[in-house]
């Protein structure tokens, strides 16, 4: 027999499983993993010293860049710290607004995890099934916004605009489409984007169970993903986890339960946790999350349509006038001109805002010196940890479980490099 020394393996970044730009140096004795080192800053974009130099409301959309697949969950935690700075209170129509738009985004991330994730391993079926589901949600996003993607919808004091009352709609037979799929595909696009979130909610449920089909019982599956990438519970908290990584090692920490905000103290979920800590368990836990997106929605439209209200506060050293207050009056136009040239001066201090985004603990640290632009902007990524105990869950593992185990991560490298 020959002897069997180790060698370093390069993975990535170009590797199509390492969810981003990702350089992995792994050190192999033969197929066994002996040290896993992540090299990260090929995708460095300087976000936080760029928002140093612009006022407070122009860097919204730095937020939706950082996580892409998470964009009105992280513009939720950067403008909660604004509004902490201003001491705003929001109104509770924008409030159940952005409940809403925050689990439609967790559904979306947890749809592209797992799109991903079910391809690394081998399945492509899931693929193509999630890929359906989230353009009914990005068509939500630009119902409201304009972009499927870069929202820029949240803004401090509430939300941009309401809630439309019609929804694009199919036009025309394609060559992709005959007119009788125009016609199905119109089907649930005849009222209002609240009666649209609605008809999702009602079929989404069966749609997850079509993945779970595929999935949760496939032998294939859990040979990939039981017993692989183990995290205990209290390795979790120690390694700084949170979101389904520390969930999915058993601890139910959660903080649209532990601190609520938003409209989350007025809906009804529950929290599912893991118990082995494996990336099974941590598959588990995200599918079960979608299902609590979806309750979480269904309970944000009912409100939403007997409770009609503003969506932002009267103050328009924070919020831009009306167009035709604009057109009216000249003090109005001022306002309008200085707050988006200037902005404005939160009092001198220091905060810090998080949401649980759907990849875990999404935060914003702000200290203000009084003027129009922050003086330090840090932001807590997520996905920063958790890529950081990679070494420690691939140890003694085989090449193809280090694929594996970057999928149950979920990670984005926007938020990582930054």
């Amino acid at each position: 027999m020959p002897e069997i020394r180790n060698y370093t393996l390069n993975f990535g970044p170009q590797h199509p499983s390492a969810h981003g730009v990702l350089r992995l140096v792994l050190e192999m004795d033969g197929e066994v993993i002996e040290r896993a080192d992540p090299h990260i800053g090929l995708l460095h974009r300087g976000t936080e010293k760029l928002a140093e130099y612009k006022p407070y409301n122009q860097s919204i959309g730095y937020m939706d860049r950082l996580d892409y697949i998470s964009m009105m969950c992280n513009e939720h935690g950067y403008v909660r710290a604004i509004e902490k700075l201003l001491g705003v209170q929001v109104p509770e129509r924008a409030q159940y607004i952005r409940t809403m738009f925050d689990e439609i985004t967790r559904i979306l991330n947890h749809l592209m995890w797992l799109a991903a994730h079910a391809l690394d391993i081998g399945a492509m079926s899931v693929f193509l099934y999630c890929f359906r589901e989230r353009e009914d949600l990005l068509d939500c996003y630009e119902a409201v916004s304009g972009a499927r993607m870069h929202a820029t919808y949240y803004r401090p004091g509430g939300v941009h605009r309401d809630l439309p009352d019609t929804m694009p709609r199919y036009e025309g037979q394609s060559k992709w489409h005959s007119a009788r799929e125009i016609v199905q595909r119109n089907s649930a696009r005849d009222g209002s984007l609240l009666d649209f979130i609605q008809d999702f909610t009602d079929r989404f449920p069966g749609h997850v169970d079509e993945y779970e089909t595929l999935l949760t019982d496939n032998r294939i599956w859990k040979q990939r993903t039981v017993d692989i990438g183990v995290v205990s519970p209290e390795r979790a908290l120690q390694l700084g986890f949170t979101g389904p990584m520390l969930r999915g090692s058993g601890i139910e920490w959660d903080l649209r339960k532990k601190q609520p905000y938003a409209a989350y103290h007025q809906v009804d979920f529950d929290i599912p946790v893991g118990v082995n800590g494996d990336c099974y368990d941590r598959y588990l836990v995200r599918m079960e999350e979608m299902r609590q997106s979806n309750r979480i929605i269904r309970q944000c439209v009912d409100w939403l349509r007997a409770n009609p209200g503003p969506v932002s506060i009267d103050d328009h050293k924070v919020v831009p006038p009306k167009r035709a207050e604009v057109k009216e009056s000249m003090e109005a136009l001022i306002h309008h001109f200085k707050l988006f040239t200037e902005g404005y001066c939160p009092p001198p201090g220091e905060v810090y805002a998080a949401v649980e985004a759907p990849k875990g603990e999404f935060g914003c640290y702000i200290v203000s010196d009084g003027a129009n632009k922050p003086y330090r902007l840090k932001v807590r990524a997520p996905g920063f940890p958790h890529l950081a105990a990679l070494d420690e869950m691939s140890r003694g593992h085989m090449l193809a479980d280090v694929v594996a185990i970057i999928g149950t991560l979920d990670i984005v490298f926007g938020e990582i490099d930054r």
